[in-house]
């Protein structure tokens, strides 16, 4: 992760990217299936998204 750019304040909007090489791993691999949809589930129910 960069040290360069941080989000230093809650009172503002911040936008980031994520890049994932070869994503055919990510969605073939029931065990990160399951860490990303549950990722997702706890953000939705806790965090707004």
């Amino acid at each position: 992760m960069s040290t360069k750019h941080k989000a230093t304040t809650t009172d503002d909007c911040y936008f980031m990217t994520i890049t994932v090489v070869d994503w055919i791993d990510l969605f073939t691999r029931l065990q990160q299936k399951y860490i990303i949809t549950d990722a997702l589930t706890y953000c939705q129910e806790n965090k707004g998204l």
